[in-house]
């Protein structure tokens, strides 16, 4: 046998719901002793503006990091910016070309000199002086992975740059500029 609940009985289970979900929530608010606090990721610097004691740090999304030491010269890739925006925020293509350096593996960095924007986008340039033409900073760790097993590649004993606008169908171009030895860690193959 069924009974149904009459208009009466459903709004006092209703409030008695609502009594309990109040009753609950004040009771998380003023008696659990644990507060929610945000975390956050301490920036890191990936490239430079300037150098020596005026170098100023830069993360991957581009935010200045004047509040942190100077890192050491060539520890670096350098922006090409003569000083830090004053409002301590890159835009534009150099915020490209800070995302870009961002997304480099930290192995890699120090045998970065630096970057530009071309018409065709980033190019990042090797301490050896190869090139590697990102184009735009979508897909920058894939593109930077690929460039990673070109330059990685036994068969390959020289070039000018890479074109990694397409990380799964880079393309390599010239012969000019032999690749670093892998001897002695990303140091020894970083020389030019």
């Amino acid at each position: 046998m069924r009974r149904r609940l009459g208009t009466a009985g459903v709004r006092l289970i209703a409030a008695a719901l609502a009594v309990a979900a109040v009753a609950v929530a004040g009771y998380l608010l003023l008696f659990s002793g644990s507060t929610v606090e945000p975390r956050r990721k301490p920036a890191v610097a990936t490239s430079v503006i300037g150098a020596g004691e005026d170098a100023v740090g830069v993360s991957a999304e581009g935010q200045v990091l004047v509040s942190l030491p100077p890192p050491p010269d060539g520890a670096l890739p350098t922006l090409p910016l003569a000083e830090p925006p004053e409002d301590g925020r890159l835009a534009g293509p150099i915020l490209e070309q800070a995302r870009v350096l961002g997304a480099a593996p930290a192995a890699l960095r120090p045998c970065i000199a630096g970057s530009d924007y071309v018409e065709s986008g980033v190019e990042v340039e090797l301490r050896s002086g190869i090139g590697l033409r990102f184009g735009g900073a979508s897909r920058a760790a894939d593109k930077w992975r690929t460039a990673v097993a070109v330059l990685a590649d036994p068969s390959i004993t020289a070039l000018d740059y890479v074109d990694l606008h397409s990380p799964a169908r880079p393309s390599v171009h010239g012969e000019g500029h032999a690749l670093p030895a892998a001897e002695g860690g990303a140091a020894g193959g970083c020389a030019a």
